[in-house]
């Protein structure tokens, strides 16, 4: 059985995705039968059927699924090799380094000296913020080398190791009816509109809405097993902390951030308060299980040493 080609997987991937012929094939600036003829060869070399086709739909067998799955994997592996490629030919390389606003925990600038001063023969670190979403997506796509990432994330086709692990507290409007209390638990706010991230997969809904399996005991003997999907509210779509923030203010919402975050969004019409049961944040770095690059293992060195002598947020909440 001759291997598939990248072709042949971008074709398959628009099929599985419109199920629908016409459209795959429009969305490629092809014609409808060389598409159709090119699954069927597909589905002919492979042995499996892919797809179950009636004259009113078009669906994926477990086959297919599978297939989809690992074809946007193997496509985007394709895709961030020849990004790598171009930008290792470069007259001048760069480390590309992704983060997100707040997603560091306090540690890059430190990641960075201690990086620059293992020596002169390593390309220099080029950091790129982005927003939520944007720096896993630049480590998958080839645009970034390393990334430093909050979890939870799809660690699928990467290395990562944690960094520091914090704790999160619940975000209030001043005026609310719990900012008074000095601790909360997680059923205290049971009810309560709690914004959605836009983009976010159901497994990081769960974490950023607190009914992500956590669960700790509040020193009376009873357990906290957090909330549930129906306990929640949805409450905005939202893209950034600052938008987080002013919803808050606003009385539309409550929200959990991490303590580094919080202790650089300080404002006034805004209470921060530790939560019993509430998981917490671990911020990581992650690299292309793939990578061999002598500098993304320096970073990653580097980054390493840097934490290893952070205070440890986890003992230094006090409250």
């Amino acid at each position: 059985m001759s291997e598939l080609e990248v072709r042949e997987l971008r074709y398959f991937i628009a099929v599985a995705e419109e199920l629908n012929f016409s459209r795959a094939a429009q969305r490629l600036g092809m014609a409808q039968p060389p598409l159709s003829k090119a699954i069927a060869q597909m589905e002919s070399r492979l042995g499996v059927r892919l797809l179950e086709r009636t004259t009113r739909q078009v669906r994926l067998t477990n086959a297919g699924q599978v297939l989809l799955d690992q074809a946007r994997i193997a496509v985007d592996a394709v895709h961030a090799a020849a990004r790598r490629a171009r930008r290792a030919g470069q007259p001048t390389p760069q480390l590309v380094v992704a983060v997100k606003p707040g997603g560091d925990a306090g540690l890059l600038r430190d990641i960075l000296a201690a990086y620059r001063g293992t020596g002169s023969h390593l390309p220099p670190p080029e950091v790129v913020v982005g927003g939520s979403g944007e720096p896993i997506a630049m480590l998958r796509d080839g645009r970034a080398d390393v990334a430093l990432l909050r979890s939870p994330f799809d660690g699928q086709g990467l290395d990562s190791q944690t960094l520091v692990v914090e704790p999160r507290l619940a975000v209030l409007p001043a005026a609310h009816r719990l900012a008074g209390r000095r601790r909360l638990r997680l059923t205290d706010l049971k009810g309560e509109p709690i914004p959605r991230w836009k983009g976010a997969a159901p497994s990081t809904t769960a974490y950023y809405t607190g009914y992500d399996g956590a669960e700790a005991g509040d020193g009376d003997g009873d357990a906290d097993t957090g909330l549930a999907p129906a306990d929640t509210p949805e409450g905005p779509l939202v893209a950034s902390v600052e938008q987080l923030l002013e919803v808050v203010a606003l009385g539309q919402a409550v929200a959990f951030l991490a303590l580094s975050t919080t202790e650089r969004h300080q404002r006034p019409d805004i209470a921060y308060r530790p939560v019993t049961g509430l998981s917490p944040s671990a911020v990581m770095v992650a690299w292309p299980e793939t990578s061999r690059s002598a500098a993304v293992a320096a970073f990653v060195q580097a980054a390493h040493d840097v934490a290893a002598h952070h205070p440890d947020h986890m003992t230094a909440l006090a409250y």
